[in-house]
C-alpha cells in the first residue's frame, strides 16, 4: 500500500499528468452537474422534443463562435402577449382585440426566421385575426387574415404572397429591411410592432399571441437542424461515454486478468483451452460483429456494453497477464502459501494477482478512451442508442445533415473536441503512470 502511495506522490514530478488529471476532473465534474442539473427524464424530454423546441432557432451556432470572429449576429427574441397593452372593445355576440407586439431591434443583421403562435381555448366559434406589421419609420404592412384554431402557427417567412409584395425578398428580411434598400438589403434599427387586430365570437374567452423572430446564434453549443440545442447533448454525452468506457474497461481487464491467473496456476487443460479460445477470439473483428448485432437485434447501449466485455473476456491481454504471472507462479512466497496450506483461489486472489496490479494500472487508464471512441464510433455508422443523446449520435447526425458542407462546423467541432479532450487526458494520465509503475521505465 505504501509503494502505491508513493507512486501516486510520485506523479507530481510529470506535468502530464498534472494535466491529464485535471481534464479527467473537469470531464467528471461536468458529468456530476449534468446529472443533477438535467435529470435523465427531463434530458430524454429535451432531446425528444415538445412545447420548447418551437422557441429555439434551427442551425443556430453558438454565441462563443460569432463573438469570436468579432461578430453580432441576432439572437432569438420572443414577444409575448402576456406583456402587451391589449384594447378590447365589446360588440353584440363578441369582442374585438387589438394585441401589439413590440420590440426593439438593434442588430445589422436579419434573424432565420419569424413565427407568430396564437392559441384560442374555449372558443365555440373559431376567432379572426388580421395581422399588421408597423416599421420604424411609420410604415404599415398587411400581412393578411387568418381564422385561429386552438394552438396556432403562423409562419411569416413562408409567405410566399408577402414575398412577392416585399420585392422578391423573404419575409424576414423584407419585413426588417430598410425601405430604401437596393442591391444589398440592410437592417433598420428601431421599434416594430406587429398588430394582432382580433374579433372573438365568445365573451369570456381570451387570444395568446407570441411573437418569436429567431436568431442565428443560439446558446453555448448550437442547435440543430430540428431546434434541438447540442449543449443537452454534449453535456449528457460526457457520463455516457465516460461510463461506457469504464465499465467496458473494469469489465474486460478484471476478467481477463482472473482468467489469465487460474491459467496459469491450474495449468494443463484449462489453461491450454482459455488460450485456444483466446486464440480463436484474437482473429474475430469486434467492430463488425458489433455492427452486426446492432443491425440484427438492437442498438441499446447496454447491449452494446455487454457485447463489448463478453469480446473483450479472452483478448490478447490474457497472453501478456499469463507471461507476467509465470515468474510470479515459481516464486517463493508463492510456495510458502501452499506450505502454510493457503487454498488455490487464495494464492491467485491474494498472491498472485496483486503483483502485478500496479503495471496494469496504466493498461486500465488507457484503454477507457479506446471504448469512449468505440461507443461514438457505432453512433457515427448510426448504431447508436436510440434513446440517448451522445457525442456519436451528434456526429452521426451532423454526417446526416451535410453540417460541414452547409457551413454548420460547430456542430461537429464540438463534439469531436469533447473525444480528442477524454482521449487525451487518459492518454496523459496513463503514460505518466506507465513511467511510475513500470519498472522498465522508471530509470528512463
Amino acid at each position: 500500500m505504501r509503494g502505491w502511495l508513493d507512486g501516486l506522490r510520485e506523479l507530481r514530478r510529470y506535468p502530464s499528468a498534472i494535466m491529464g488529471m485535471a481534464i479527467i476532473l473537469a470531464l467528471v465534474g461536468l458529468s456530476l452537474y449534468t446529472v443533477i442539473a438535467i435529470p435523465y427524464s427531463q434530458a430524454l424530454e429535451l432531446w425528444r422534443g415538445g412545447e420548447h423546441w418551437r422557441m429555439t432557432p434551427a442551425n443556430a451556432g453558438p454565441v462563443w463562435a460569432d463573438r469570436l470572429t468579432g461578430g453580432e449576429q441576432p439572437r432569438t427574441i420572443t414577444v409575448s402577449s402576456a406583456d402587451a397593452d391589449i384594447e378590447e372593445h365589446a360588440f353584440e355576440g363578441g369582442r374585438r382585440l387589438r394585441i401589439p407586439l413590440t420590440f426593439d431591434y438593434d442588430y445589422e443583421g436579419f434573424p432565420s426566421e419569424i413565427n407568430l403562435y396564437l392559441r384560442a381555448e374555449g372558443h365555440e366559434q373559431q376567432p379572426f385575426a388580421r395581422l399588421v406589421w408597423k416599421t420604424p419609420d411609420g410604415r404599415e404592412i398587411s400581412l393578411g387574415g387568418h381564422r385561429i384554431g386552438r394552438e396556432e402557427r403562423i409562419s411569416i417567412s413562408q409567405d410566399r404572397a408577402l414575398e412577392r409584395r416585399l420585392g422578391g425578398m423573404v419575409p424576414h428580411v423584407g419585413l426588417l429591411a430598410e425601405s430604401d434598400t437596393q442591391a444589398v438589403p440592410r437592417a433598420q434599427p428601431g421599434r416594430y410592432t406587429l398588430l394582432v387586430d382580433a374579433v372573438v365570437f365568445d365573451e369570456r374567452a381570451g387570444l395568446e399571441a407570441s411573437l418569436v423572430l429567431y436568431g442565428r446564434v443560439h446558446g453555448i453549443a448550437g442547435t440543430d437542424h430540428q431546434r434541438r440545442d447540442l449543449s443537452v447533448a454534449l453535456m449528457w454525452g460526457t457520463p455516457v461515454a465516460l461510463a461506457f468506457g469504464l465499465l467496458a474497461a473494469v469489465g474486460t481487464t478484471i476478467t481477463t486478468l482472473i482468467i489469465a491467473a487460474l491459467g496459469v496456476w491450474y495449468r494443463g487443460w484449462i489453461d491450454a483451452t482459455i488460450q485456444r479460445l483466446t486464440e480463436v477470439n484474437m482473429i474475430l473483428p469486434m467492430l463488425p460483429i458489433l455492427v452486426m448485432v446492432g443491425t440484427l437485434y438492437s442498438t441499446s447501449i447496454w447491449l452494446m456494453l455487454g457485447v463489448v466485455v463478453l469480446l473483450g473476456i479472452f483478448s490478447a491481454g490474457i497472453k501478456m497477464y499469463r507471461a507476467m504471472l509465470l515468474p510470479i507462479r515459481e516464486a517463493p512466497y508463492i510456495e510458502a502459501a501452499q506450505a502454510y496450506g493457503a487454498g488455490n483461489l487464495r494464492i491467485v486472489m491474494r498472491y498472485m494477482i496483486p503483483r502485478i496490479l500496479p503495471v496494469l494500472i496504466p493498461t486500465f487508464v488507457t484503454l477507457i478512451p479506446t471504448f469512449v471512441f468505440l461507443e461514438a464510433s457505432l453512433a457515427v455508422l448510426g448504431l447508436g442508442d436510440p434513446v440517448l443523446p451522445t457525442w456519436g449520435k451528434v456526429l452521426n447526425d451532423a454526417q446526416t445533415q451535410s453540417a460541414l458542407y452547409n457551413g454548420y462546423y460547430y456542430w461537429v467541432l464540438e463534439p469531436a473536441a469533447l473525444l480528442m479532450l477524454s482521449g487525451l487526458g487518459f492518454a496523459m494520465l496513463g503514460f505518466a503512470l506507465d513511467r511510475v509503475f513500470n519498472p522498465r521505465l522508471r530509470s528512463l
